[in-house]
């Protein structure tokens, strides 16, 4: 078992974009690490680097304790998985499997057990006789893993692999590759743009945008305290809600912005240095609750509701206060009418701090 750590790694291309800048991160050994960020962040980038797929253009790449910059890929004891499930049509699932293992000149014997043991893993006992075409789309998935599973690498690195499946058998394959990590102890690297994959798969998430690196941290702590506004709004769904306005004290601290006058609370001395100033204060829809008249006035908020989500186990009401749009997250239950006024109350607590111009976290 071994990390994998970059140390600055750039990649720049011919004409002159800069496709990652700079990134230095580690996985660390038997860790899954997922790259999340939205299409064309350098995320996919940065994995084709660690398998050699990619030239590095500047920076130190190390698997273990080796530096692998100009190491071929087929050197680097890595098994990657990809979006497309790049099977031989013409072969059955169990020659499939066996492939990587024949180019590498393994025995007959030590084929035959590994795939034995990938296919009962996967689930792909009774389909080894099955060509691709005879398979769902979540069976050739878990074929294209079992391929990776059966050469037993270092480090397993996985490009949005469940991108092309159906909902119901992203989440179902979600769990499968969470399941086969603990397993297995098998170091990853799991790219995907899908926040809700990054959030229940990733032990730590290094958030990408723009080639760089926004923050590394555990999922929860992404949610909870995001370096900036733009991980405070990709993380999450429904996206955090974002008032822009002018820090001011007005029998207490308030933001005045388009909603109104936003009571911020005891703040501390977070914001003394943003007095009179333009911040982005923001706010998460499940902390943004339908008043039942006990709360305040001073952490009220009065909007108009717009458009009604109900979607089961919760409802997502749409909502324009000022000249802000908000979204809040409730309970199933008594819906209100669309166009009516609705009172909204939250805890200041629960408010996050941006500076307006760096768009960094205050606080």
């Amino acid at each position: 078992m071994a990390g994998v750590q970059l140390e600055q790694v750039r990649k720049v291309y011919d004409n002159g974009h800069v496709a990652v800048a700079g990134a230095s991160f580690e996985a660390r050994p038997g860790e899954l690490l997922v790259l999340v960020g939205p299409s064309g962040c350098g995320k996919t980038t940065t994995l084709r680097m660690i398998a050699g797929l990619e030239t590095i253009t500047s920076g130190t790449l190390r698997i273990g304790d080796r530096v692998v910059n100009d190491v071929a890929p087929k050197d680097r004891d890595i098994a990657m998985v990809f979006q497309s499930y790049a099977l031989y049509p013409h072969m059955t699932v169990a020659e499939n499997l066996a492939f990587g293992l024949k180019l590498r000149g393994e025995s007959a014997q030590t084929i035959t057990q590994r795939v034995r043991d990938a296919a009962d893993m996967l689930g792909l006992a009774d389909m080894l006789d099955r060509q691709p075409r005879a398979l769902s789309g979540g069976q050739r998935q878990r074929v294209a893993l079992g391929r990776a599973l059966v050469r037993q690498p270092q480090v397993f690195l996985l490009d949005e692999p469940l991108s092309n499946l159906d909902a119901k058998l992203r989440l179902s394959m979600r769990v499968e590759i969470a399941r086969l990590h603990r397993r297995l102890g098998t170091t990853t690297v799991y790219v995907t743009h899908d926040q809700i994959e990054a959030m229940t798969l990733g032990q730590r998430i290094v958030v990408f945008n723009r080639g760089e690196i926004q923050q590394i941290d555990t999922p929860m702590n992404l949610y909870s305290r995001p370096a900036n506004l733009f991980v405070a709004g990709f993380l999450g769904s429904p996206a955090m809600n974002f008032l822009r306005g002018t820090v001011r004290r007005d029998g207490g601290l308030v933001l005045d912005c388009a909603a109104g006058k936003v009571a911020l609370g005891d703040a501390g001395t977070a914001l003394d240095a943003h007095m009179g100033k333009e911040i982005v204060a923001g706010i998460r829809p499940e902390d943004l609750r339908p008043s039942g008249g006990g709360a305040s006035s001073a952490t009220q908020l009065t909007a108009q509701l717009e458009v009604v989500e109900p979607v089961g186990n919760e409802v997502f009401l749409n909502l324009r206060c000022g000249g802000s749009e908000l979204v809040a997250r409730t309970p199933p239950g008594a819906l209100p009418e669309c166009g009516s006024d609705i009172t909204l109350s939250y805890a200041p607590s629960a408010l996050h701090f941006f500076d307006a111009a760096s768009e960094r976290r205050i606080g």
